[in-house]
């Protein structure tokens, strides 16, 4: 059966009004990043000219290199211990029959519904304690409560479906739970660790509460906090061209690294879901 004309033109059109309600918030603030003096005042949707004089004021009215170095050492190592201690948690509660398994499993999930703002007071607390205020280290301790559950949670219904036989094989072999995980299940785990990877980079890179709390120097802070936190010449100056400009720099790797594994992401999410 033939779909009529006017059909076709209404799904059409509202495919445009999506993508035009999606995009032009992100395009604005780039034509806005190219804008100064007057011209940010204005409302057309087409720069006159670009001028990349907030992109270069951006790093010379504050440490904001620092920033973004900062940010990628946090990310960077909340992935990497995230991804370490999912993967041998997940084998654990996957393929170790114990008791409590599953409470363990719920608490595991349930201690990701909590929002941020619930256990600040005792997250600072213990990074108080442990004397990482102000440190990097205190914000790699603190974005680990947001990523390492979901981490866990979906490696650990990844490994549940992996085949049995491969595990049995390798332990008749003699290999320990070691071996069979490193050189097993790691190769099998890719997609899941790709998508919880890049889902807990992006959740480390736009981190705000903590990242605002737990530093106290311009230098120890993450780009969120410093974005934040630009100011103008005077108290009534808002610098609205620097903090778009700063906004797409640190945007843009984020959008980089989606687009490339955008496949890996949606077949990890998928496989995650089915066999769970």
């Amino acid at each position: 059966m033939r779909t009529p004309v006017y059909a076709k033109v209404a799904f059409w059109a509202l495919i445009v009004a999506i993508v035009i309600f999606s995009i032009f918030p992100f395009y604005y603030a780039i034509i806005s990043s190219f804008r100064s003096g007057s011209a940010l005042f204005s409302t057309a949707v087409w720069p006159d000219a670009v001028d990349i004089a907030n992109y270069v004021s951006v790093f010379t009215g504050q440490p904001f290199g620092r920033n973004i170095l900062n940010s990628i050492v946090v990310a960077v190592s909340v992935v990497a211990l995230s991804l370490f201690l999912g993967v041998t948690a997940a084998y654990a509660l996957g393929r170790v029959t114990f008791r409590g398994r599953g409470l363990l499993l719920l608490t595991i999930l349930s201690v990701s519904m909590f929002p941020q703002v619930a256990v600040l007071s005792g997250m600072f607390e213990l990074i108080r304690a442990l004397n990482i205020y102000n440190t990097l280290w205190g914000l790699i301790l603190s974005n680990m409560i947001l990523t390492l559950p979901f981490t866990v949670w979906v490696l650990t219904t990844f490994m549940r479906e992996l085949p049995k036989e491969l595990e049995e094989a390798a332990f008749v072999d003699g290999a320990s739970p070691w071996i069979v995980v490193r050189r097993i299940f790691l190769p099998l785990m890719w997609p899941a660790m790709v998508t919880t990877g890049l889902l807990a980079f992006i959740a480390a890179w736009n981190e705000f509460l903590f990242a605002l709390t737990f530093t106290l120097s311009s230098e120890q802070r993450t780009v969120p906090v410093a974005i934040a936190l630009l100011s103008g010449a005077t108290q009534f100056e808002l610098p609205w061209g620097n903090i778009m400009a700063a906004s797409v720099i640190v945007t843009v790797p984020v959008v980089i690294l989606v687009l490339i594994f955008q496949r890996r992401i949606v077949s990890g999410l998928t496989a995650g879901a089915v066999k769970g």
